[in-house]
């Protein structure tokens, strides 16, 4: 940095209090703003060492660019909206999941922005404001259902989305997804391998599409060991902690208890867990337990839980991708993924 800088620095106005721009980069520089705008774009015109100064500067004053200015100028916003129900999964699912979009957005132009909604409102409604308001160059977003509306809108008002699974609607859209037919029967020929023969299936609620998927592997194992279903009723992994703990007590306690459980959600599984025990039930003798999770906490808990795991964080790299692929326009059937099941080695051997 050459002394007039320095200088300049030293009796910088008070705007160098405020949000720094592209004119008091301009000041500190000696430079015109066109000159400082067109180097920190990178523009093959202007020097390198010319760069080097406006960056080392702008970085200094923790320079951001104005995002109403950019989009005045390019009409893109440079934001990805994570549209992500309050409701989702505590148990390191809402964060590993932005975790991993943040990861590949770092190395681009693009901010992530969560749009947070509850499940129990229209789900519509976070979509439509962000279509109407043009505020995101692209969309991710989850809890996919086989017949989703809002990608059906998305893909008539030509918005880039990636969705966190799968519809069944006749529309090639980007997505990424955990194979939950998958787990679902390799869980049942773990519990069968087990000697297990009356299995009880904790599932997603039957409005999202990983729904079907794990009810097509559970009932395809069914059939191929000859098992038989213990009816979990309307409890799901969205019921309330409390219940599912005093269902699971309750179903324990019955003639017809089952002797193998497959839970598709850690936390759900904490409370399962729960009531087997106050059931007077021990894990590993009167019942063997299968449950997907989204970070390796279960077996810290109880060693004996069979686990399955679920990269969250490498969902969301993977759909951070996909939804900056598809607003470069990479066509939508190119940007499909799907993770397949991994079992835990913290979980019981055999």
């Amino acid at each position: 940095m050459d002394d007039s800088t320095t200088k300049r620095i030293a009796t910088a106005p008070r705007a160098t209090q405020e949000r720094p721009t592209l004119k008091t980069i301009a000041y500190m520089t000696g430079l015109g703003i066109t000159t400082v705008s067109r180097a920190l774009k990178d523009a093959p015109d202007i020097g390198a060492d010319t760069k080097e100064r406006v960056r080392l500067i702008a970085n200094q004053l923790g320079y951001q660019p104005n995002r109403a200015g950019v989009r005045l100028r390019t009409g893109k916003t440079n934001v990805i909206a994570l549209v992500l129900s309050i409701e989702e999964e505590l148990m390191g699912f809402t964060s590993q999941l932005a975790f991993g979009i943040s990861e590949v957005l770092a190395g681009t132009q693009y901010h992530l922005v969560l749009t947070p909604h509850s499940h129990q409102k229209d789900p519509m409604v976070p979509v439509k404001y962000i279509l109407d308001t043009g505020s995101a160059d692209g969309v991710i977003i989850s809890r996919i259902a086989p017949d989703d509306p809002r990608i059906r809108l998305m893909t008539e008002r030509n918005m880039p989305f990636a969705a966190h699974g799968r519809s069944d609607m006749g529309i090639a859209h980007p997505y990424h997804d955990y194979d939950n037919e998958a787990f679902a029967y390799q869980a049942m020929e773990k519990l069968a391998g087990k000697g297990r023969k009356r299995i009880a299936l904790l599932p997603p609620p039957n409005a999202l599409s990983f729904y079907l998927h794990s009810r097509n592997g559970f009932e395809r194992a069914l059939s191929d060991y000859g098992l038989t279903e213990v009816a979990m009723g309307r409890v799901t992994t969205e019921t309330s902690l409390g219940d599912i703990r005093a269902h699971a007590e309750a179903m324990m306690r019955s003639a017809s208890a089952p002797d193998g459980i497959i839970s598709l959600s850690g936390s759900s599984t904490i409370a399962l867990v729960a009531g087997i025990e106050a059931a007077g039930k021990v894990l590993g003798r009167d019942a063997d337990l299968v449950s997907k999770q989204s970070a390796e906490f279960l077996n810290w808990i109880r060693p004996e839980i069979y686990t399955v795991n679920e990269d969250v964080r490498h969902a969301g790299r993977e759909l951070a991708k996909a939804v900056i692929a598809r607003i470069d326009g990479v066509a939508p059937d190119l940007l499909q993924s799907i993770s397949k099941p991994a079992w835990s080695p913290m979980g019981p051997h055999g």
